[in-house]
């Protein structure tokens, strides 16, 4: 009986294997984030060979420049553009560092330059009506509540909201512990209403979720597991359709409008860079623009303006 001999790995291929397990390991990547990597690489490695390219020490920089004016082409938005090289910049330095290639050809390479589109936030007034949908009388309800206003409160990623354990939040100091991208932990403190909402659903309604089954994660659905994120998403945008709001609201939403009310009340930019967990406070600065774009509305009414 004949062996079936199994196609050796391209050299490519090779070097995106080396390149994921290094995010993997050495850099503490989340599987969605990890995912995004290998799909966009995925794309960019299948695209050499076109080229006549047949490992990564035969890119050159106009080659790079090459892929990333294809996807300008094809209409990809400016995110998805710059989360692609990003991608293809970091295959691209590790490679040269571990000797795979003898330049980085992606070095000196940015993304396509244009004004970054603002955060979708909501108003206090459509936060308000938000937060009063959830029924805290019943389990379910009190989970949801606890949720939104832990969201509003600490301005998490939805992400670190589902993963809390049941231990993240301290209750005297009015903290919660989270463990943010990269495995990297901050404390970001939670207002008087949130703690009062987390101390309705754990008085009970946990328990009663729970069913008997155990679990260390904080907020569980009515089957005992873990609430997820897809999950939450969608009571998220219930809730938002019963207060009347029209447009689309994602977690993401209430992130956004942690940051925006906190600056518009006069709180420090480094501050909130620290509770949201943004390693550049270049990404905190876009929130400013927010508040920026909403003065000059209002100006817009003045009788000389």
């Amino acid at each position: 009986m004949n062996a079936v001999l199994k196609e050796a790995p391209s050299p490519l291929d090779t070097a995106l294997d080396r390149y994921l397990a290094h995010l993997r390991v050495e850099r503490a990547l989340s599987p969605a984030t990890l995912e995004s990597y290998a799909r966009d690489l995925r794309e960019y490695l299948d695209w050499l060979p076109e080229q006549g390219i047949s490992r990564l020490a035969e890119v050159t920089e106009p080659l790079v420049l090459q892929h990333l004016a294809a996807l300008h082409t094809r209409g990809l938005s400016r995110a998805s553009q710059a989360r692609h090289l990003a991608a293809v910049r970091g295959l691209h330095k590790f490679a040269n560092a571990e000797g795979m290639a003898p330049a980085d050809p992606a070095e000196g390479v940015e993304a396509t330059r244009g004004s970054r589109p603002l955060p979708d936030f909501l108003a206090v007034d459509e936060v308000d009506r938000l937060l009063l949908q959830p029924d805290a009388r019943t389990a379910a309800g009190a989970r949801d509540k606890a949720m939104l206003e832990v969201l509003y409160a600490s301005g998490l990623r939805v992400s670190e909201l589902v993963a809390l354990p049941f231990g993240a939040i301290d209750r005297n100091l009015g903290v919660v512990r989270v463990r943010g991208k990269g495995g990297k932990e901050r404390i970001v403190p939670v207002g008087e209403r949130a703690r009062q909402a987390l101390d309705v659903y754990l008085a009970g309604p946990r328990m009663r979720l729970l069913g008997g089954c155990r679990t260390t994660d904080l907020f569980v659905t009515q089957r005992g597991a873990r609430m997820t994120r897809q999950g939450f998403w969608k009571l998220l945008g219930r809730y938002a359709r019963a207060a009347g709001i029209e447009r689309r609201v994602h977690p993401h939403t209430l992130r956004h409008s942690f940051a925006t009310h906190l600056l518009e009340r006069g709180a420090d930019l480094r501050a909130v860079q620290a509770m949201l967990g943004h390693a550049d406070i270049a990404t905190t600065q876009i929130y400013t623009h927010v508040d920026r774009e909403r003065l000059k509305a209002v100006i817009s009414r003045h009788p000389r303006a």
